[in-house]
């Protein structure tokens, strides 16, 4: 799946300190803006128990988990989108993915610098959506000139592309994002081709200091954050980027563990972030099980089993003629695939199967 989370946000509220945990690519961390300029970007794996479970039961000889993209993007400014700082630099490398992590600020450190002098996570998220209307309101309003012209000549098309852009236009207008329009079906087909900044899906990302990550709840900061997300229907992961960084350079478990531990925390954010991301780019996993290899298998919600089938490779697509199939919590409740037949739990699913997450799939082909 060649799909991307975008990591965003002002300078200096930990993006690269976050990204070099997330993919220890070792990307620049500098107490100054613009430490970041080219988009970094880095493989992550999926952390998922489900794996390691299977592995377990079945015991191949090796196990392969899933991954997908994060792209490291340099700090937006006020005034990006008219060029200020490195300006529609970053916005083009905001269009190239296909969902949004905002890292907010959510700690105070006298020796960070923060780039408008303040610590304040509302003015933050205002500033980055701000610079997204704007950029996307250029592209609407060039558009819509243009749309508006061939429409008068009733090309069903046209007409058809206008009626979107005066959906999005006055709401971009009165400084709001274009992702809470409503859209028809047939017009989400439309908006897909005018590639907005603002339909992208957000996760905000509230960076706390490392004293106070077992006790969130606490922070003013996160609780602003929490209040603005819910208002748009999106979610919000808790992490101090720099233990996470930290977390992450130790290569024993049992090391991890012990750091979790010392921060009074049960589960790294990190692991919460990537998940979080995955789902938020409309990704789900399906596992294949045998004694060579137990491996997870990233796919976009809604596909089909012969498409499933085509990303381990294209013949098993052109060939397709069944999946034997069984769920992950039938087979972990069975022990083992035998007894998941004897009791009836493995199915054999056609063409028209919408896979599910955590299905455990053996294709059958013929090419």
């Amino acid at each position: 799946m060649a799909l991307t989370a975008g990591i965003v946000g002002l300078p200096n509220v930990g993006k690269s300190t976050l990204f070099n945990a997330i993919t220890k690519a070792g990307a620049e961390a500098a107490n100054y803006p613009f430490a970041t300029i080219d988009p970094n970007v880095g493989m992550v794996e999926v952390p998922d128990a489900r794996l390691q479970k299977l592995t377990e039961l079945v015991k191949p000889k090796k196990t392969v988990p899933t991954t997908f993209e994060f792209t490291d993007i340099a700090g937006i400014v006020k005034g990006a989108s008219k060029g200020e700082g490195l300006g529609n630099q970053f916005l083009s490398h905001i269009r190239q993915v296909d969902a949004i992590c905002h890292v907010v600020r959510c700690f105070d450190d006298e020796n960070i610098t923060h780039v408008e002098g303040r610590v304040d996570p509302l003015a933050d998220i205002d500033t980055i959506n701000l610079e997204l209307v704007l950029a996307d309101l250029e592209s609407i309003d060039k558009r819509y000139t243009r749309v508006a012209k061939v429409a008068k000549t009733k090309d069903k098309e046209a007409m058809a592309e206008l009626s979107v852009l005066e959906k999005i236009k006055p709401v971009l207008e009165a400084g709001k994002s274009a992702r809470t329009v409503e859209f028809t079906e047939e017009e989400q087909k439309l908006v897909k081709g005018l590639f907005l900044l603002t339909t992208k899906p957000v996760l905000y990302v509230a960076n706390v200091a490392e004293d106070e990550v077992a006790n969130v709840e606490e922070n003013d900061y996160v609780k602003q954050v929490r209040e603005f997300a819910a208002s748009e229907g999106a979610e919000v992961i808790v992490v101090c980027a720099s233990a996470e960084e930290e977390i992450a350079e130790l290569d024993a478990e049992e090391d991890r563990q012990e750091f979790l531990e010392a921060l009074g925390i049960e589960e790294s954010g990190l692991d919460q972030l990537i998940r979080a991301a995955y789902d938020l780019l409309g990704l789900a996993t399906y596992f294949t099980a045998g004694e060579q290899e137990v491996r997870a298998w990233t796919f976009k919600k809604g596909m089909k089993a012969p498409e499933c089938a085509g990303i381990i490779h294209t013949d098993f697509e052109r060939g397709f003629i069944r999946a034997e199939t069984v769920s992950y919590d039938d087979l972990l409740h069975y022990g083992n695939m035998h007894a998941a037949k004897e009791a009836g739990k493995v199915r054999l699913e056609g063409k028209e199967y919408l896979v599910q997450d955590g299905d455990i799939m053996l294709f059958r082909f013929n090419v």
